[in-house]
């Protein structure tokens, strides 16, 4: 009996050890996972987009899963929203609840953001947005929550008024004379922003040319849907026969689908010239029929250095973001002819403008180093660094 009890307590002794060591290792991996994700660890990262399969939308998670792989420790879960109001401040929610411990976003109105920096403050989640930037001027009060905020890390977004402009003026110099507006939601920044653009543009004209003057109507707005473009643009069509170019400021892919069907369908494919922001897939067939008389875009790399600034705060390299709001300007790159094109296919689309072993380095610089590492890409950057 007394060699029997031996053996029961030895028994049970080992199994105490077994059940402690197990705990220890659960506590060990929870732990890592909760402060920087930890050595073996993923690191989880939501997106909240538009769209991850329109042509913008699937250029983006492109290069942000190629980041995930290089990196190596980062998981990323996508959630689309269209830009619906209710669904924006419900995909934070989502990504919340999904374990992430940051999300980048691609919001539509200032006023989702107010939800979104609540949720993620209140559940100690990094936020990033991207493409977009809060108002100081339109949205003073969400502006300063976001100042405020320990968890609001910053945006990455354009130059919206700039590239506006740019466009409007590859218009007027191409002669064009009455142009039809197309944007897609009344409220949204970005919109506001390219706006302002073109009408600077027409209104510098209009201010040197007095018997040359240029008109640019009241915008239609189409959402994010083909049938939106297409009916925004037939209203245009309608009401300004004498229509000679249509810009098609946004909202995806999908407007400048419909509109391009309807000019198509009209006769005037090539007759109405049409610019827009977003590259299509098939731009260089569009620049060469001239259904398409030039686009800016490139800039889908924009909620992949946003993944930057939430990554390295949840790692804690980035830090003490309350009083402030970082912004990173990213370039946006104009085509306007197919020889143009050639040069961006071969470089932005046939192979990405960054390496992984890029990626990698990107990921080790400071906010400073990464705000310059945007502003520096272009087409030129791309061909020198190609050629190396």
């Amino acid at each position: 009996m007394a060699n029997w009890g031996k053996r029961i307590f030895s028994m049970v002794l080992c199994t105490m050890l077994a059940v402690s060591m197990l705990a220890g290792c659960g506590s060990d991996s929870e732990g890592g996972a909760s402060d920087s994700g930890g050595a073996g660890d993923k690191i989880k990262i939501g997106v909240s987009i538009w769209s991850s399969t329109d042509p913008l939308g699937s250029q983006c998670k492109k290069i942000l899963d190629q980041a995930a792989a290089a990196l190596g420790d980062v998981e990323i879960q996508y959630v689309d929203q269209g830009h619906v109001s209710e669904k924006v401040k419900a995909s934070v929610e989502t990504l919340v609840s999904g374990g992430c411990k940051g999300i980048i976003i691609c919001n539509s109105a200032d006023s989702e953001m107010a939800s979104a920096i609540n949720t993620c403050d209140d559940s100690e989640v990094y936020l990033a947005q991207f493409f977009r930037v809060i108002s100081e001027e339109n949205s003073p009060d969400i502006y300063d929550q976001a100042k405020e905020s320990a968890y609001y890390v910053g945006a990455v977004h354009e130059n919206e008024p700039e590239n506006g402009e740019k466009l409007g003026n590859i218009l007027i110099e191409k002669g064009c004379r009455k142009i039809g507006m197309i944007g897609w939601e009344q409220g949204d920044a970005t919109w506001l922003g390219r706006w302002e653009g073109y009408k600077k543009a027409v209104d510098d004209w209009n201010s040197e040319h007095a018997d040359d003057q240029v008109v640019l109507t009241e915008p239609q707005y189409a959402g994010t849907t083909a049938d939106g473009g297409s009916k925004a643009t037939e209203a245009l069509m309608s009401a300004n026969p004498d229509l000679d170019a249509l810009v098609v400021a946004g909202g995806g892919g999908e407007p400048l689908e419909g509109a391009l069907e309807s000019v198509e369908r009209a006769g005037k494919a090539g007759e109405i010239k049409v610019v827009s922001t977003d590259f299509r897939d098939d731009l260089e067939q569009r620049l060469q029929d001239g259904s398409i008389a030039a686009e800016s875009g490139g800039h889908y790399c924009d909620p992949l250095f946003a993944l930057m600034m939430v990554y390295n705060s949840i790692k804690g390299n980035y830090k003490d973001f309350g009083g402030s709001i970082k912004e990173i300007l990213y370039p946006y790159l104009f085509v306007d002819s197919p020889e143009a094109y050639a040069d961006y296919d071969k470089y932005f689309v046939k192979s990405s403008p960054y390496t992984d072993d890029e990626l990698k380095e990107i990921a080790e610089l400071d906010f400073d180093g990464l705000k310059q590492k945007a502003s520096s890409l272009s087409i030129e950057d791309a061909a020198a660094r190609s050629a190396r």
